[in-house]
């Protein structure tokens, strides 16, 4: 098969072109990434032309061997869909988890996402969190959830909080809540080590100053997810803007939502305000 004709292709470039619709991807801003499914990556290898291994700046042991479809480092979002051969790139990683090659894309020379290391360290983490279920991670620029992160403190109980009380559907959605990396210089080991952490107990990690990781089962549940937290980011920046809340969800109410629907929501985000 043609890579360019692989429905895991199409669905990562149109989640990539639907990023750069909503504003979240100015310039190259924002990264994705995905493993592929085996049977995927056998159905497109005779596309395949690896090059050189190069060092990952990180040890991803549980990934060994995997395969990934990744933007590349300095590639604009909004080219995903006209030029994908130039915009993104599959990566197999060796079988240690240290180091990459270039097996497809990235015609015209490049990298992979300078977030590469955050990206596999997450992947790495929800790959053992969720059984491998979860299979997309997705960084983007969104401006409301970002403005939050000038206002709001730098905790998760803050943020979850906050958001959950934007709309009912929000602690259905993300009822683990989302967690908060205080601004730290982004493409390194040190971020991507932070975010990790957080990935242990969210789908949902905010970087202050700077933008917002999800992850996923497929390309539609991440980007719901990351659209979820925006819009309900969205609506508290107007509500703020317009004098501040007269009246919100409360906790017992948040109860009777978690057992009307069926989640866990943590008793530490319920708190009497």
């Amino acid at each position: 098969m043609d890579i360019l004709e692989a429905n895991f292709l199409r669905g990562f470039l149109r989640m990539a072109n639907d990023g750069w619709e909503q504003g979240w991807h100015e310039r190259n801003g924002g990264n994705l990434s995905y493993r592929i499914r085996p049977e995927e990556i056998e159905s497109v290898r005779e596309c395949l032309t690896p090059r050189e291994w190069q060092p990952i700046g990180t040890v991803v042991p549980a990934l060994g061997g995997a395969y990934f479809l990744v933007t590349g480092s300095g590639k604009f979002l909004r080219n995903a869909l006209s030029d994908p051969e130039d915009t993104v790139c599959v990566l197999e990683l060796d079988e240690a988890g240290e180091n990459y090659r270039i097996c497809w894309g990235l015609s015209r020379g490049g990298r992979p996402t300078s977030e590469l290391p955050s990206h596999l360290m997450n992947h790495e983490v929800k790959f053992q969190a969720t059984g491998g279920r979860h299979r997309v991670i997705y960084h983007a620029h969104p401006a409301n959830i970002i403005a939050l992160t000038f206002v709001l403190p730098l905790t998760d109980e803050a943020f979850t909080r906050e958001l959950w009380e934007m709309a009912t559907e929000c602690p259905v959605v993300f009822p683990d809540g989302v967690g908060v990396v205080p601004w730290m210089v982004p493409g390194g080991r040190d971020i991507a080590v932070a975010t990790s952490e957080l990935m242990k107990r969210y789908d949902v990690a905010i970087w202050a100053h700077h933008g917002m990781f999800c992850s996923g089962e497929d390309f539609d549940l991440t980007f719901g997810l990351m659209h979820t937290v925006e819009k309900s980011a969205e609506i508290l920046v107007k509500v703020l803007s317009m004098g501040g809340k007269r009246q919100t969800i409360r906790p017992e109410e948040f109860r009777h939502l978690a057992a009307d629907f069926g989640v866990s929501l943590p008793e530490r985000f319920l708190w009497e305000k």
